[in-house]
């Protein structure tokens, strides 16, 4: 039987991902909209076209992203759009009966002193890392959102919280990205310009997790058709979101060597530490997801050129 499936926020780098796998499938009929076509703002959009449409699953992967300088610099508008746009989404799901719906967080919702690595049950056990508190807050809404709609009306709305990702469809804009794509950009400018130095932000030492997005594409594929008896039976009924991650970190430091080299800059490397490092250090406790049966595929090095060949070709510059 054929499902209709609705990706909110296809054209980010997520939800792209989700629609490539999606589109393998012929049982599936996906539904997309552009930001043109539905405002996820407007709660009374939001709400028509999900009665128009009835849904069976949704992917809620639609969200105002951003490094640690715009969710630092914009607060506000991270906060208000974030929890506006999963407010609307999940209600109208409810509403129009949609029973199966799947939330991507992030893991900047765990408190910035979590044991490491981070489990679910780390969640609201401390105060969050201040530099992007406010987008940190928007995701635990959604979470805590969707547990609701479980427990007053047995919604089966789950959530995963992805580790930092990278790949095909990343922003790679010089200020408001995340620290892959910004340094492959300025990596490769310096390239193409005989750079003597980069400069990095911060010490270098932060040590962060990252993960192919296709592998979280899968990995999203993978818990929302997990069967609902065996999902309830692995999660805590308290902490019912899946962390999904790769499975070990790296420093910055290392990461920007790797990441120079696959660009093929041979300059100098400085780190700017009167720039902020963040949390030291955010690592992910995936054992939950690998109990169930999903690894990754994609290693880091391998990542990495696919990333930069995808840099590239979106900016039609040469390798």
């Amino acid at each position: 039987m054929t499902k209709r499936v609705f990706v909110a926020g296809h054209k980010g780098m997520v939800g792209s991902a989700i629609v490539r796998r999606l589109r393998t499938d012929s049982e599936i009929e996906l539904i997309t909209a552009t930001r043109t076509e539905l405002n996820l703002e407007n709660q009374q959009d939001v709400n028509k076209f999900f009665s128009d449409h009835q849904f069976d699953q949704v992917y809620l992967a639609a969200a105002k992203v951003g490094g640690i300088h715009a969710n630092n610099t914009y607060p506000a508008e991270f906060i208000y759009s974030n929890i506006t746009i999963q407010a609307n989404v999940i209600e109208a799901a409810h509403r129009s009966n949609v029973d199966q719906l799947l939330f991507l967080g992030s893991s900047c919702i765990y408190p910035r002193e979590a044991s490491q690595p981070m489990k679910e049950e780390e969640l609201l056990s401390g105060p969050l890392e201040p530099t992007n508190e406010a987008y940190a807050i928007a995701k635990i809404a959604g979470i805590k959102m969707c547990d609701a709609y479980f427990r007053q009306y047995g919604r089966d709305y789950r959530s995963v919280m992805p580790t930092n990702l990278y790949g095909p469809g990343d922003n790679y804009h010089s200020e408001n990205s995340h620290v892959i794509p910004g340094l492959i950009r300025r990596f490769h400018e310096a390239k193409m310009t005989d750079a003597s130095v980069v400069s990095i932000w911060g010490t270098g030492q932060p040590k962060r997790e990252f993960l192919y997005v296709d592998d979280m594409a899968i990995a999203c594929l993978f818990v929302m058709n997990l069967p609902r008896v065996e999902f309830e039976t692995r999660v805590d009924h308290e902490f019912r979101h899946i962390n999904v991650g790769f499975g070990s970190d790296v420093s910055i430091a290392d990461l920007a060597k790797k990441i120079a080299e696959v660009v093929g800059y041979t300059g100098n490397l400085e780190f700017d530490e009167t720039r902020p490092d963040g949390v030291i250090r955010k690592f992910l406790d995936t054992s939950r997801l690998n109990i169930l049966g999903w690894k990754p595929e994609v290693d880091l090095d391998s990542g990495l050129k696919l990333a930069y060949a995808d840099f590239c070709n979106s900016n039609n510059v040469r390798y």
